[in-house]
């Protein structure tokens, strides 16, 4: 048996719907401005640039139901609705017509931002990175559900709707984004992949209830708390 100086932290995972096994989480990559509204509402070019690639912590993880308290360093925290990739598969330069079997299934996540810190030349991890930044709902496994290409990503606060697009308006389509991601990272069972979020992201405070749904897949239902310090 392994011995450890301090405590093993515990592996993050995700429920599984219709399962009591769980998705244990290795790597949290992401995919920024990957919908043309979204591009056009950030100030940013809308040609077909290559993948803007980042990272969340493993332990960032927020599940169903779950509170996200309200961020340090920051007055303008907001929420993007993804729809999540979870990887069974993997490797280098993984070829676009292999790529859909390297899925185990799919999930409707949000990245959270401190939207107030984010850019100006400064690292990503800071605006991106920081804890309870990744809130997941529950897998539905492809074998189940399909290979998504199409259908609603929605996002409401408080019941009011503030972002509604469709997924099959990605940029970079799902094949098109694991070929890329693995020319940059060897990908493995257990790496989540957010796919980019559409257009209306906007600010939350203490208090909001945070829904977001995609087509065929369980709802997430998130609360904003007070701050922890």
């Amino acid at each position: 048996m392994n011995q450890y100086v301090v405590d093993a932290p515990e592996i993050p995972a995700i429920p599984v719907q219709g399962s009591d096994a769980r998705f244990p989480v290795r790597r949290v990559y992401c995919v920024g401005r990957n919908y043309v509204a979204h591009v056009r509402e950030m100030g940013g070019n809308e040609d077909r640039d290559p993948p803007l690639f980042f990272q969340k912590p493993a332990d960032s993880l927020v599940l169903d139901g779950g509170t996200i308290p309200y961020p340090t360093m920051t007055k303008d925290f907001h929420f993007e609705v993804e729809l999540v990739l979870a990887m069974k598969g993997g490797g280098l330069n993984i070829p676009q017509d292999k790529a859909l079997d390297q899925i185990y299934g799919y999930a409707v996540g949000i990245d959270m931002t401190r939207r107030d810190i984010q850019g100006g030349g400064r690292p990503w991890e800071i605006a991106k990175s920081f804890d309870h930044s990744f809130p997941c709902g529950a897998i539905v496994p492809a074998s189940e559900v399909g290979h998504i290409q199409s259908g609603r990503i929605e996002l409401t606060v408080n019941g009011e709707t503030r972002q509604e697009s469709d997924v099959e308006l990605l940029i970079w389509k799902i094949p098109e984004i694991i070929a890329n991601l693995s020319t940059y990272f060897e990908l493995m069972p257990g790496d989540v992949i957010l796919t980019g979020t559409p257009h209306g992201v906007g600010p939350v405070k203490p208090g909001d209830r945070i829904e977001a749904r995609v087509d065929k897949l369980p709802e997430l239902h998130v609360t904003v708390g007070e701050p922890l310090a």
